[in-house]
């Protein structure tokens, strides 16, 4: 399995190139409802979420501070647009074509893995000393309030360029879902080579963060292979480069509310 994001990121361009537009988790989020709903704008207004985390995660978070390197203090800015990417998309599929499953998981578990990493961002980045490389622009969303972030719009040009295509490629539910697929694939190959940088530098708060988003994107997986009728399975193995579809074991499927 590719555990390198640009390995990822291009191997998505390919996948575009090649697909076109054809025809959940830990204690932190429950799963998606997968059942399909009509296409078309929904009327009601959509559910922010609600920021739940476990007092086991928060004591992990307000504990002792590691040394990090200049790489791994970069997971906390990346991984943060790529949680706020997730929650994003799916708000916008949901709206489009008001499937239940986008508006579940973005308020039950997208909402509260970016609080995860707004909180890790704070904890670490405590003076000048500490900064991302990885970012163009700032956006300066270190204290900001989710409902105040501007949907669609990131500071790490790999997560806006995967945006752009991903939203671009939802032309229907299908391919929709399909993009639902691809962004619990990618989040998971990140965080799988995200989590061994942080246990090579002994940081267990962000590790412990970190398998806690992880968790949440094997659940949501699966909420997205069951809603369509197909599965998730050759979309996946094209963005993972295997003959062979993830199974149960690979990501495991967490039954914890």
């Amino acid at each position: 399995m590719k555990k390198n994001i640009l390995k990822s990121l291009i191997v998505i361009g390919t996948v575009f190139g090649m697909m076109g537009c054809g025809d959940g988790d830990s204690s932190l989020v429950e799963n998606g409802d997968s059942s399909l709903g009509s296409a078309g704008l929904v009327e009601e207004t959509l559910i922010l979420g609600t920021e739940s985390i476990s007092p086991e995660i928060q004591e992990i978070i307000d504990g002792s501070i590691s040394e990090i390197s200049q790489e791994l203090t970069n997971t906390l800015s990346f991984m943060g647009n790529e949680e706020r990417l997730a929650y994003d998309i799916y708000n916008y599929l949901y709206l489009k074509f008001g499937n239940k499953a986008f508006t579940n998981i973005a308020t039950k578990g997208e909402y509260q893995h970016i609080s995860l990493v707004q909180k890790l961002i704070q904890k670490y980045k405590l003076s000048d000393d500490v900064y991302f490389t990885n970012v163009e622009v700032p956006l300066g969303y270190m204290n900001t309030a989710i409902e105040d972030m501007e949907a669609g719009v990131y500071d790490v040009s790999k997560i806006q360029d995967l945006y752009d295509a991903l939203i671009a490629r939802a032309t229907n539910v299908t391919e929709a879902l399909k993009v639902g697929c691809i962004v619990e694939v990618v989040d998971i190959m990140d965080l799988d080579h995200y989590i061994l940088v942080a246990e090579a530098e002994g940081a267990t708060d962000i590790i412990e963060v970190f398998k806690v988003l992880r968790a949440g994107s094997y659940n949501h997986y699966w909420t997205f292979d069951g809603a369509l009728q197909d599965g998730c399975c050759a979309t996946a193995r094209e963005i993972l480069g295997t003959t062979e579809c993830p199974t149960k074991e690979d990501y495991p499927e967490s039954n914890k509310k």
